[in-house]
C-alpha cells in the first residue's frame, strides 16, 4: 500500500502540530497529545478528531452526529443512541477519504483504530488540507485579481462616458449662445460665397489679363520682327539703288505697299494702346477688390484662428480621451487575455474534477454497495433483535402475570393466616377458659375430699 501513494507519509510530531495549530482549538488542541495516536490510538479521541475535521471541509457539526433522521420513522430510536454517531461518522469519512486518495476506509479504523493505519488515514488528510489551503489561496489571489480587473473596466467605462459628456458639452453650443453663433456661421458662409465669387472673378480677371499681356507680347514681337525686316529691307533697298535703276512705276508700286504696311502697324499700335488702358483700369478695380478682399480675409484670418483655437481644444481632448481608450482597450485585452487563459485553467480543472469525480463515483458505487451489505446485515441483526425484545417482552409479561398471581396468593394467605390467627386466638381463649375451669374443678375436688 505505501509503494503505491500519492502522499508523503509524516512523522508524528509533525501530524501532531498540524492538527493542533489547523485543525483543532482552544482546550482540545491542548489536550491532543501523542498518546492518542501512538502506540494505541484512543478510540474516543480519533471519533472527535475525525468529527473536528467533517467540520473544518464540510461545516458538519459534532451535534450533527447524534442527531436522528427526522424524515424517517425508526422504531424504538433508543437502540441507536449507541451507534448513531459512529455510522454517521463512518458515512462520512467514506464521502470524504476517497478526495484524499484513501479509498479502503472501514469501521474497525473508528472502533478499534491502528497506530500505522490511522498515520496513514492522516497523512492523506493533512496532504489533502495542505492543497486545500493552497488552491484556496490561489483562488482568492484570482479572485481578487477579477475583483480588481472589473472595477478597473468600471471606473474607466466611467471615464469614457465622462469624457464623452466634456466632448458633448465642448461640442454641443449653449443656448444663449447659439443666435449669435448662427449670425457668425450665416455671415461667415456669406463671407466664403462672396470670397468664392470674388475670387473667381479675380481669377476670370488674371486670365484675360494673362491673355491680352500674350497677345501684346506676341503683337510686339511681330512689330519687332517688322521692324527688323522694314530696316533690312531699307538697306536691301538702299544697297539695291545703288545697284539698280528701277522704273518709277514699280517705285510707286513699292511705296504704296510700304504705306499700307505702315498704316496696318500703325491700326496695331492704336489698337494695343486702347487694350493697355482697359487693362489698367481693370488693373486699378482688381487693386481695389484686393484691398476689399485683405480686409475680407483678415477677417476670415481673426475667425479661422479662433476656430483653430476651438479644434485645438477638440483635437487635445479627443488625443485625451484616444490615448485614454487605447490604455482602456489595452487593459481590456490584457483582461480578456487573462479571462480566456483562466476560464481555459477553471475548463482543465473542471475536466480534472470531473474525470475524479467519475473515478469516484465508482468507487462511492462499490462502497455503497459495501454500504448496502452492511445495512441488510444490520437489518438482519436488527430483526433478530427485535425478535429477542419480543421473546424478552413475552417473559417480561409471564413475570408479570406470576407475580400478579403470587400476590394474590400471598393476599389469600394473609388472609387464610389471619383467620386462622383469629381462630386460634379464640381457641386459645376457649382451652384458657376450659383450663380455669377444670382448676377450679380440681380445687373443689380437693377441697371436697379433705
Amino acid at each position: 500500500m505505501e509503494e503505491n501513494l500519492t502522499f508523503p507519509v509524516y512523522k508524528v510530531e509533525e501530524i501532531l502540530a498540524f492538527l493542533r495549530s489547523d485543525v483543532l482549538a482552544g482546550p482540545e488542541s491542548r489536550n491532543f497529545t501523542k498518546s492518542d495516536i501512538v502506540p494505541t490510538p484512543k478510540p474516543d479521541s480519533i471519533q472527535r478528531l475525525y468529527m473536528r475535521i467533517l467540520q473544518l471541509v464540510f461545516g458538519f457539526r459534532p451535534d450533527c452526529h447524534y442527531m436522528m433522521p427526522v424524515n424517517e420513522n425508526i422504531q424504538h430510536p433508543l437502540i441507536y443512541e449507541g451507534i448513531l454517531p459512529i455510522a454517521s461518522i463512518y458515512l462520512r469519512m467514506c464521502q470524504f477519504l476517497p478526495m484524499c486518495h484513501v479509498y479502503d476506509f472501514q469501521m474497525n479504523d473508528l472502533l478499534n483504530p491502528k497506530a500505522k493505519r490511522t498515520i496513514f488515514i492522516l497523512c492523506g488528510i493533512m496532504n489533502f488540507l495542505h492543497f486545500r489551503n493552497l488552491r484556496r489561496e490561489i483562488y482568492l489571489d484570482h479572485l481578487q485579481g477579477y475583483k480588481s480587473a472589473v472595477e478597473k473596466s468600471q471606473s474607466i467605462a466611467k471615464g469614457i462616458n465622462e469624457a464623452e459628456l466634456k466632448i458633448t458639452k465642448l461640442t454641443t453650443i449653449p443656448p444663449q449662445q447659439q443666435a449669435e453663433f448662427k449670425e457668425l456661421s450665416s455671415a461667415v458662409t456669406d463671407l466664403h460665397h462672396a470670397m468664392s465669387q470674388e475670387s473667381q472673378a479675380v481669377n476670370s480677371i488674371n486670365e484675360e489679363i494673362a491673355q491680352l499681356k500674350s497677345e501684346h507680347a506676341e503683337k510686339t514681337l511681330k512689330l519687332n520682327n517688322k521692324k527688323v525686316d522694314l530696316a533690312t529691307l531699307k538697306e536691301d533697298q538702299a544697297r539695291l539703288k545703288s545697284l539698280i535703276v528701277e522704273s518709277p512705276e514699280e517705285l510707286r508700286n513699292e511705296k504704296e505697299k510700304m504705306k499700307e504696311t505702315v498704316k496696318k502697324i500703325k491700326q496695331s499700335i492704336e489698337k494695343t494702346n486702347v487694350n493697355l488702358v482697359e487693362l489698367q483700369n481693370k488693373i486699378q478695380g482688381s487693386i481695389k477688390c484686393q484691398e476689399e478682399f485683405q480686409s475680407f480675409y483678415k477677417l476670415q484670418l481673426d475667425l479661422q484662428g479662433g476656430m483653430e483655437k476651438m479644434n485645438s481644444l477638440i483635437a487635445e481632448v479627443d488625443s485625451n480621451i484616444s490615448d485614454v481608450v487605447e490604455r482602456q482597450r489595452k487593459d481590456l485585452k490584457n483582461m480578456s487575455t487573462d479571462e480566456t487563459q483562466y476560464k481555459r485553467a477553471v475548463g482543465m480543472k473542471m475536466d480534472k474534477k470531473t474525470k475524479l469525480q467519475i473515478r469516484r463515483q465508482k468507487k462511492q458505487e462499490v462502497k455503497d454497495q459495501q454500504v448496502q451489505i452492511m445495512f441488510g446485515e444490520c437489518n438482519q441483526v436488527q430483526d433478530k433483535r427485535e425478535d429477542v425484545l419480543k421473546q424478552i417482552k413475552q417473559v417480561i409479561d409471564e413475570n408479570q402475570q406470576v407475580k400478579a398471581k403470587l400476590q394474590f396468593l400471598t393476599e389469600c394467605c394473609s388472609n387464610e393466616t389471619a383467620k386462622a390467627q383469629a381462630l386460634y386466638d379464640s381457641l386459645m381463649g376457649v382451652l384458657e377458659q376450659y383450663h380455669e375451669r377444670l382448676a377450679r374443678h380440681a380445687e373443689k375436688s380437693i377441697e371436697r375430699k379433705m
